[in-house]
């Protein structure tokens, strides 16, 4: 993954929102996109659980008050698209409509109310799952499994690339309706029709990217009963085993508590049994090494494959953080100078800590129009609850320290104890005091970080100024250079040049 600067940031926008409606088997759903740039921003974003495939197993055909229903939602969802100003809007299906004895009657009514359908073969749905992830885990390595109402999709993704995947009809409405009576014989039927789908087995000991709205609200129970801290769904983690564990739970729960979870909507309850019980037999078949959820998915992945190749090798997180900060900061090219700045103090530090540090600089400045007695728990909850992607649970928690201690919070958060460690915590403070001593001492203006720099000797920490900057060195400046001094195990030493 690649940086870049500022202007270009600024200037990688598209013209205008884009539009894509996703008419799944269960789902049907509008998100409005600010642009297509790296991580667009969603403006607008519905769906309605249509249920379209609900009866393809028996009848093989979409429930006709399913397709009266959808047809109210798009007109619905063309009328705001164009509201909104979408410079395109792009409506695609999926399984259910690919499949259904009248699916092309369905897409001819659409196509009269001004919405042509891409009806999109199963491995082109595949692909395009593994290109969301992508969008959203740029290193991701290992197999997307993306589970609808009407089918399941797998491809392998690696290296930032896509392989050739396979889709086979076992979405969540299609293994209800399925007469397998034990857990054993949804398994053989799995493992057929992986087999005559041509998947070469080749996924053990690797991440499975669980992608999907039935899988999100899996996770979501899986987060309720573990008492996670942290309600951010993206990149949630869960050994393997855990899938045996929600079979039994949702075997044990009254619904009602299962309806109680935050996001987790009460159309999706029913199904979630059969998705839980999929996710056990895939874990069986394939060995994965461990379970990441996903939120970004097909409509992602759209997006994602549309970019030319220099945009999709910019890091996502970074292109976020870079992007909110100009919204909120005072001046735009402060955070990457600040993270210039800072770096001789943390010469050695492994790339995914010095991309998250980059990320900290660059929000250095999302607090400062919060009251100064709550800029500390503006940072905190920008970290842990922005909507930033290519970033797990315990990396939130080190860009949230970093920058509660970076405005003025003293001591550790009980949140951020509860998801990493104390030599993490150490680290992120260090960060933390060493943005705030380069604001401090610039203002937030860039002429005194070009001027001046930061350097370890020895038992010294060392702030070297160039001569008319030395006034710059008042008793603020000078109280957070010995904070930070002390947290290196350090003494201070100012030199003018």
């Amino acid at each position: 993954m690649t940086s870049i600067p500022f202007f270009r940031a600024a200037t990688s926008r598209a013209q205008g929102p884009v539009g894509i409606i996703d008419i799944g088997s269960n789902s049907v759903r509008l998100v409005i996109y600010e642009g297509a740039n790296r991580i667009p921003s969603i403006l607008f974003n519905e769906k309605i659980m249509a249920g379209l495939g609900k009866g393809l197993g028996k009848s093989g055909a979409l429930d006709p008050q399913a397709v009266e229903r959808t047809l109210v939602a798009l007109a619905r969802f063309k009328r705001l698209a164009e509201d909104m100003g979408a410079a395109s809007l792009r409506t695609v299906a999926t399984a259910a409509v690919r499949d259904a004895s009248n699916g092309r009657d369905f897409m001819d009514r659409l196509a009269a109310i001004g919405l042509p359908v891409e009806l999109l073969p199963g491995r082109e749905e595949a692909a395009l799952a593994g290109h969301g992830v992508l969008a959203a885990m740029p290193d991701a390595s290992g197999i997307v499994g993306d589970l609808g109402g009407g089918s399941l999709e797998l491809i392998p993704v690696a290296n930032g690339e896509v392989g050739e995947g396979v889709s086979i009809p076992f979405g969540v409405l299609r293994i209800a309706a399925m007469k397998a009576k034990t857990a054993r014989d949804l398994e053989r039927a799995v493992a057929t029709a992986l087999k005559k789908a041509g998947w070469n087995g080749q996924s053990a000991g690797r991440p499975f990217y669980m992608v999907g709205g039935s899988w999100r609200a899996l996770a979501r129970l899986h987060m309720s009963l573990s008492a996670f801290p942290l309600p951010i769904i993206h990149q949630y983690r869960m050994e393997p085993a855990e899938a045996v564990r929600l079979v039994r739970a949702l075997g044990q729960l009254d619904p009602k508590r299962v309806k109680s979870v935050a996001g987790i909507s009460s159309s999706r309850v029913p199904a979630l049994p059969h998705g839980a019980q999929l996710l056990a037999v895939l874990v069986r078949l394939l060995k994965p090494s461990c379970l990441i959820v996903s939120a970004y998915g097909l409509r992602e992945g759209l997006l994602h494959r549309s970019l030319p190749d220099e945009v999709r090798a910019q890091d996502p997180l970074v292109c976020a953080a870079r992007e909110e900060g100009v919204r909120q900061g005072r001046f735009p090219e402060h955070g990457d100078l600040l993270d210039r700045w800072i770096a001789p103090l943390f010469e050695g530090e492994k790339p995914g800590l010095a991309r998250l540090r980059h990320a900290a600089c660059l929000l250095a400045d999302v607090g400062w129009r919060a009251h100064p007695e709550f800029r500390a728990e503006r940072g905190l909850e920008t970290a842990l609850h922005g909507h930033w992607v290519a970033i797990d649970a315990g990396e939130r928690a080190l860009l949230g320290q970093a920058l509660f201690t970076h405005f003025g919070g003293e001591g550790v958060p009980e949140i951020i104890s509860r998801l990493i460690g104390g030599d993490a915590i150490e680290t992120a403070r260090r960060w933390g005091l060493a943005m705030r001593l380069g604001q401090r001492l610039s203002g937030g203006v860039a002429g005194p970080l070009e001027t001046s720099r930061l350097v370890l000797d020895g038992a010294l920490l060392r702030l070297e100024l160039a001569g008319g900057d030395v006034a710059l060195y008042g008793e603020a400046v000078e109280r957070r250079h010995r904070l930070l001094a002390e947290a290196m195990g350090r003494k201070t030493a100012l030199t003018t040049n």
